[in-house]
């Protein structure tokens, strides 16, 4: 084979090969958060711990908003103590002052970090998007524990504080709702499916 041709064949492989990386990066990287807790991912169960601790920990509630996003958002109550592997639950709340309804997203994350892989969701408000329309306040849930396999974690175990904290950003409008609000406006019932 040519030289030239065998170089640019090389070239255009790594090319590939690093198009190819790039492209799975992202994916790669959430997965090992959420399997690790790395980064401050929490866990997810469908249940709570059937394992209960006399050790007692602090869960501290945080809340902002993107720069853009309207909404007012803050915890309903600012911490928490309870056993390590008992079920808690919290409430945020969240505030359209605006004239116009509002969709958003909360991103998530846990400080310490090394307490991520520890923390699990059972139910959250993160899990979805919310709607809220103009002027409406609303209380969001979150249920959780916090892992009994912490207090054996090489880094995790001296951990007796943790911050949960989430970021509401703006979104795209689900197409329901912005057709609901524009028959609102309208003075028209909304529209509803029927399955």
């Amino acid at each position: 084979m040519d030289p030239k041709k065998k170089t640019v064949f090389q070239a255009l492989g790594v090319i590939g090969t690093m198009g190819a990386l790039a492209w799975a990066a992202v994916p790669a990287y959430n997965y090992f958060c959420a399997v690790t807790g790395f980064g401050g991912v929490t866990q997810q169960a469908d249940a709570g711990s059937d394992h209960i601790l006399d050790r007692t920990i602090k869960v501290r509630f945080d809340a902002s908003t993107e720069r853009d996003m309207a909404w007012d958002f803050k915890p309903v109550q600012r911490q928490v103590e309870l056993k390590i592997g008992e079920t808690g639950l919290a409430f945020y709340e969240a505030h359209n002052p605006t004239d116009r309804p509002i969709a958003g997203q909360a991103s998530y994350n846990v400080t310490p970090y090394e307490a991520g892989g520890f923390f699990t969701k059972i139910d959250c408000f993160c899990f979805t998007e919310q709607v809220l329309m103009p002027g409406e306040t609303v209380e969001m849930p979150v249920t959780f524990y916090v892992d009994p396999e912490m207090v054996e974690d090489r880094d995790a175990k001296y951990i007796h504080t943790i911050t949960l904290g989430y970021t509401f950003y703006e979104i795209d409008m689900p197409e329901g709702y912005a057709a609901d609000h524009a028959a609102l406006l309208d003075g028209q019932a909304p529209q509803t499916d029927v399955n």
